[in-house]
């Protein structure tokens, strides 16, 4: 027996899956399947199997879809589905498919059927790099192409990932070209290049793809142009054509620079310089040429009496080009044998032979100059060498300096003058030239206000910050020197006191943290003022912007909502607004509603921010529902919660008719003596009615023409539907009475009732009342609509017609024999019913104890 159990258990186990296989019939067909778009929000109708399968419905997996288990309905849920995040190796391909699993049916049938997440143009473009570099050659041919390697990617599907690009910026000198049969991408020239020129290009390589609502992204592309070398050097205007130097000049001056240019770059514009063979041997001797630099120096000293031209004819070499030449013609001349001298007369402040003027001054008279020789020299002059705002103006032998135009310290605070004095002795030979050079400080005064690097600061500052956050250091430069450039910063007198400035660095700071909820935007007015006198000053504005963080929790405009609905309404519609409001903004202000532990038939509606109902309403089950609602919102990195409560108060409508306890049937008979005094109850109609309020207040009115209701002798209580006696009954009302009562509610706008039979049969024997058969209403129904009538209704009286019919026989046969079995039939029948009758008559009219407790009252 134990070698056999495991084999058994094998077996068991093979027929437990035989079962479960014939039980759970999976289906997967072509023609169940459903499609949605990607990033749906919650509630959102995604499909229904109810026109496929029968009820009842249970989705196995419930993380992006739950299921109407009644309706087999299926809607989003609270997890978005990301169609790239689902499916991120198939984001290229034309679906992403996601297999559920659900119970379906009477007999539990497992079902699979896939839903297709359709892509919406939900991803951006986006380069891997966002600048694209690219060489050039300047030589290229027009209509070449290259390659670009730095393509953009989408992550969306179909249309939504197909990609188109342009440039922008290309003045015409390049665009795109894509190829057909893949996604290259192609830069080609349109027209020729010139590095000279142009040699960088910044462009904009913009990739959009084709969604309905297109998204693009942007790369910088930079496209440099390399050199070829197709220029060759040539000498510069400013290049030394004619110089002039004294006899007597020393080994190594510098008499000239001759200079070239090649518009090419890197090695391609190295020029080389040298002396053309045709060169004179005096002045190969004399003079020496930098190959490189262009510098022509002496290569001894001169001791020349006399003058001499020489002439230098200067080559300068590229690489693969011809030589430019350029020609230098220098001129010596004979050494002095006397020199002049310049004298200087001061008229300006001075100090240490140098002259010190403020700046700003108009043209002012500095010095006096006066050259002072052999009185044989002829055709003295002085002049000012190089350009300087100083001028010189003969007068009477002598010459004035003078400032040409107002002098700026900030431009050039020290001038350097050098005159230079030329004569010719009384033999004529030139004189060596004098020089002197004088010395003018410009003294600074307080013409520049302070500058600002940027007249407008902006940034951001998390609320909630540290007490003492430095936040930025604003700096203005002042061109002026000394007390004057010195730079001190302050802040607007009406700037909140939370800001400071550090009056020397200019560091702003705020030393209480800021609220956004309060002010989330803070212009501050920083001024710049420096020392002098009077002082100078300057504006800059500071913008911060204060940003968010989730530091409040959503806020509902009450903790108790209170809600009031009638029964009749249908489901989904609006029970009333959730107020709730987040004073934090973005996502940390976005708030979402929730019913918290509610099996009640409602939902939030957080679209409209309302509360709705699923189902229909029934006061008489439920007339009052207690939820509690949660709200959260999106912030980051902590959401944060608030509850409320929410009553909802169901209203009556008048959906109910009134129904009949007692009589408890149309054929119910009582019987009255004649002996009854006036104002006696001899019987109570009871009714209930489900409603509330005016819908459940009855009322009894008996229904029948007006002469019939005043010659009742029975009166019914339009409140109580207690019956009395109205009057003495007298001989005449020995007979069958049948009330026909209205029952009637207080309903607004039209009441509902129901009617029942009320049947009195005054007699003065105890004999008990029956009726075989309900009496029959045969007045009209608009008598129903008038409940101020109280008549009562005159039936046709079927069982005296029948004893009329008896007794009229009886006389027509005259049978004495008949009589005599019909007396004791009578007699025995006499015995018997009077007690079956007294049990049914009191049965009829007698309340049971438990209608008593609920509609009896004291009084």
């Amino acid at each position: 027996m134990g070698h056999g159990t495991p084999d058994n258990m094998n077996w068991a186990g093979l027929l437990q899956n035989l079962l479960v296989a014939v039980h759970l019939r999976q289906i997967l067909c072509d023609s169940v399947w459903f499609s949605i778009p990607e990033e749906q929000e919650p509630g959102i109708l995604a499909g229904s199997l109810s026109k496929h399968f029968p009820p009842p419905y249970q989705l196995l997996t419930q993380e992006y879809l739950w299921m109407d288990k009644n309706t087999g309905n299926f809607y989003t849920t609270e997890q978005k589905m990301d169609r790239e995040a689902l499916c991120p190796e198939e984001t290229g391909a034309e679906e992403c498919i996601i297999l559920h699993n659900a119970i379906v049916g009477p007999s539990g049938d497992l079902i699979q059927f896939p839903v297709i997440i359709e892509d919406i143009n939900d991803n951006a473009p986006h380069f891997e790099n966002s600048e694209i570099h690219l060489k050039v050659s300047e030589d290229v041919t027009v209509g070449t192409s290259f390659l670009l390697d730095d393509q953009a990617q989408d992550r969306d599907a179909g249309h939504n990932g197909k990609l188109r690009y342009h440039l922008e910026d290309s003045d015409g000198v390049f665009r795109i070209k894509v190829e057909k049969d893949g996604p290259v991408i192609m830069l080609v020239v349109q027209t020729a290049l010139d590095r000279e020129t142009r040699d960088l290009y910044h462009m904009a390589l913009v990739a959009t793809d084709r969604g309905s609502d297109p998204l693009s992204a942007t790369a910088t592309l930079i496209v440099t142009v390399t050199d070829v070398n197709d220029n060759c050097p040539s000498f510069t205007s400013d290049s030394a054509r004619y110089v002039t130097i004294p006899g007597d000049s020393r080994k190594n001056m510098l008499v000239a620079q001759v200079r070239a240019t090649d518009p090419d770059s890197g090695p391609n514009a190295a020029i080389v310089y040298s002396l053309s063979p045709k060169v004179s041997k005096r002045a190969k001797k004399l003079f020496s040429l930098d190959s490189l630099t262009g510098h022509i120096r002496l290569t001894q000293d001169l001791q020349s009496d006399n003058s001499e031209d020489l002439l230098l004819k200067v080559l300068a070499t590229g690489h693969h080009c011809p030589p430019a030449d350029t020609q230098v013609t220098v001129s010596v001349l004979p050494k002095a044998n006397q020199e002049l001298t310049i004298k200087i007369g001061f008229i300006a402040e001075h100090q240490n032979q140098t002259m010190v003027l403020p700046e700003n001054q108009p043209p002012t008279v500095l010095a006096i100059l006066e050259l002072e020789g052999d009185s044989s020299f002829k055709d003295t002059s002085l002049a000012i060498e190089s350009e300087v705002p100083f001028t010189l103006s003969p007068q009477n032998g002598k010459y004035l300096l003078s400032t040409s135009k107002p002098l700026d310290y900030e431009m050039k605070s020290e001038h350097h003058i050098s005159v230079v004095a030329h004569a010719r002795s009384a033999e004529g030979t030139v004189i060596a030239p004098s020089r002197r050079v004088m010395r003018v400080m410009v003294s600074d005064v307080n013409d520049n206000a302070p500058h600002f690097l940027q007249p407008h600061y902006q940034l951001e500052v998390e609320e909630n910050n540290q007490p003492g956050k430095p936040l930025l250091q604003v700096s203005a430069l002042d061109a002026d020197s000394g007390s004057n450039g010195r730079v001190t910063y302050r802040l607007d007198k009406h700037t909140s006191t939370v800001f400071n400035i550090d009056p020397v660095t200019g560091q702003l700071s705020v030393s209480a943290s800021l609220d956004r909820e309060q002010q989330d935007i803070h212009k501050l007015t920083v001024f710049a003022r420096d020392s002098g006198s009077p002082p100078l000053e300057s504006v800059a504005t500071v913008s911060i912007r204060v940003v968010d963080q989730n530091d409040n929790a959503p806020v509902f405009l009450t903790p108790h909502f209170l809600f009031f609905i009638p029964e009749s309404v249908p489901p989904f519609a609006q029970v009333g607004g959730l107020g709730v409001t987040d004073p934090d903004e973005g996502k940390n202000g976005n708030t979402e509603l929730h019913l918290v532990n509610s099996s009640g038939p409602f939902v939030v509606d957080n679209t409209q921010g309302t509360l709705r109902t699923t189902t229909d309403l029934d006061r008489e089950t439920q007339d009052r529902y207690e939820l509690y609602l949660l709200a959260t919102d999106h912030g980051y990195p902590v959401s944060l919660t608030s509850t409320a409560r929410v009553t909802i108060f169901v209203e009556d409508i008048n959906d109910n008719q009134p129904k009949v306890i007692l009589p408890s049937s149309n054929s119910s008979c009582l019987t009255v003596s004649p002996e009854t005094s006036e104002g006696t109850m001899v019987t109570k109609i009871y009714a209930i009615d489900e409603d509330s309020g005016l819908n459940s207040e009855i009322t009894y009115t008996v229904v029948a023409p007006e002469p019939v209701q005043n010659s009742s002798p029975f009166r019914v209580d339009s409140r109580s539907g207690n019956i009395t006696v109205a009057q003495q009954l007298l001989q005449r009302d020995l007979r069958m009475h049948h009330l026909f009562i209205v029952v009637r509610d207080g309903g607004k706008p039209a009441p509902l009732y129901t009617t029942v039979w009320v049947n009195l049969w005054v007699n003065e024997s105890t004999e008990p009342c029956h009726l075989d058969r309900a009496p029959t209403w045969t007045g009209t129904p608009d008598l129903f609509q008038t409940p101020s009538k109280a008549p009562i209704c005159e039936v046709e009286d079927t069982r005296s017609a029948q004893l009329i019919l008896l007794v009229g026989l009886g006389m027509m046969l005259a049978s004495i024999c008949l009589l005599v079995v019909t007396a004791v039939l009578y007699l025995k029948q006499r015995r018997i019913s009077p007690q079956q009758n007294k049990r049914v008559e009191n049965a009829e009219n007698e309340i049971p104890l438990r209608l008593m407790d609920k509609y009896y009252s004291d009084d």
